[in-house]
């Protein structure tokens, strides 16, 4: 025992230049550049935190990723510790073990998932501790079966509706802007100079929604405020479609890949205008539901989602990481099919998607913290979902009545009030009609 205190008494930390330091030839662990380029990364936030290994003649023992990442950041000196009490074969046989026996500790999932979401709460950047995004999304993913499924207050549509045209809502990371889609100065409002990694969106197909959307008779919708077969479709193309596609690509980061919803009937006016405006059309994606909707010349029972590139760049793909397995056809229920709550999701839109649908459409295409743009919000959708896979949602909506739906949802998806110019909804409820409304 006297022996190894005397061993460890003798280990000091001192600084070498790097030229002086010799990887070692034989070393069996390979370092992919893209965890030297992590390395480099927490170095920097860091600084030094763990010296390298070398022998008596500068040979690296442990640490070659450490050495590689400070010469990717342009160091010129290094931390060492000299390990001069071991012979030459102890200092190969430790090169080994130092790799080997580090590869045997496991991870806690539950505890991980504690302590990487109370960073989040910190707003840390988690991507600082070394995993990735689509890692972080499987960390803290959770089974949200059924969270769409608790009833929402219906507002009365004899009522008014709290929000009004002009309101920049906010609830917890997300925001919300009663306003046009195709105003440019609502998304200066909205984004803050911030640009969307992905946009997801679906917008009024221009099809008549009172009379052909419903549950079974039972919930009666009346018409979109703009879109809802009031033109034609090549008007709708140009007149709604061609100026909120434009305001996308300002808004939206280099490579961002963008979501569209569409019905057969509209599907060549949308792309043709999306040819025109964004940079390419990467796939055309099917979202098949599990049960038919109204029609009589074959009941309707997939929709069409449009994926583009807005612009050149790097677009994020997380496909097959992970385990995920994506193909361009979404199977997913629609919300005429019967399950609990179908009638709540009809009652609150009549065109609304399924959460985990957009959740798993966030997933493939963005990051944690990521911005998640719907230019056409309706019931709120895309903000829920941005909610829960930990994304800052954005949204636009003409119709102060669904923004009032939106709201209520996150209010409860998100566990806190929505805010308007520091007042609550309820205050402002309130202020405006003298009763507290949600």
């Amino acid at each position: 025992m006297d022996s190894e205190l005397s061993n460890e008494a003798r280990l000091r930390v001192e600084y070498r230049a790097i030229e002086s330091l010799t990887p070692y030839a034989g070393h069996a662990r390979k370092h992919p550049k893209g965890q030297i380029r992590k390395i480099a990364t927490s170095q920097r936030q860091f600084g030094w935190t763990n010296p390298i290994l070398i022998g008596p003649d500068g040979m690296v023992l442990c640490g070659h990723g450490r050495l590689e990442a400070a010469k990717l950041n342009g160091d010129s000196t290094v931390p060492v510790i000299a390990l001069e009490h071991l012979s030459e074969a102890d200092r190969r046989a430790y090169i080994i073990a130092d790799n080997r026996i580090a590869e045997e500790a496991q991870w806690s999932k539950a505890t991980l998932r504690r302590e990487l979401s109370g960073l989040a709460e910190l707003g840390y950047d988690l991507e600082m501790t070394g995993f990735g995004s689509l890692e972080i999304d499987t960390v803290l993913s959770m089974d949200d079966e059924g969270v769409d499924e608790d009833p929402v207050e219906v507002p009365d549509d004899e009522a008014a509706p709290v929000s009004r045209i002009g309101d920049l809502w906010e609830i917890g990371e997300h925001r919300l802007l009663v306003g046009d889609a195709r105003d440019p100065d609502a998304y200066i409002r909205l984004m803050g100079g911030e640009q969307a990694e992905l946009i997801v969106t679906d917008p009024p197909y221009g099809c008549v929604i009172e009379n052909n959307v419903s549950g079974s008779g039972k919930v009666k919708h009346g018409n979109f405020v703009m879109g809802a077969g009031e033109t034609s479709l090549p008007e709708f193309a140009s007149g709604l479609l061609k100026p909120a596609f434009e305001r996308i690509a300002e808004n939206a980061t280099p490579g961002a890949i963008a979501f569209v919803f569409i019905d057969w009937r509209g599907a060549p006016y949308l792309h043709a205008v999306a040819e025109g405006i964004f940079h390419e059309t990467k796939n055309l994606i099917v979202w098949a539901k599990t049960n038919g909707g109204q029609g009589a010349f074959y009941r309707s029972a997939h929709e069409l989602v449009y994926a583009f590139k807005v612009s050149s760049g790097r677009h994020i793909n997380n496909f097959g990481l992970s385990g995920r397995y994506r193909t361009n056809v979404w199977s997913y229920a629609g919300a005429n099919t019967f399950r609990k709550g179908r009638m709540e999701d009809l009652a609150d839109h009549p065109t609304v998607k399924p959460r985990k649908m957009i959740a798993d459409a966030i997933l493939d295409c963005s990051t944690h913290g990521g911005i998640v743009l719907d230019p056409f919000l309706g019931a709120g959708t895309t903000l829920a979902a941005a909610q829960v896979t930990g994304r800052r949602g954005r949204g636009v909506e003409l119709d102060p009545k669904y923004a009032d739906v939106s709201l209520r949802r996150l209010a409860k998806a998100v566990g806190c009030d929505p805010t308007l110019d520091g007042m609550t909804f309820d205050e402002v409820a309130k202020d405006r009609f003298g009763s507290k409304v949600l």
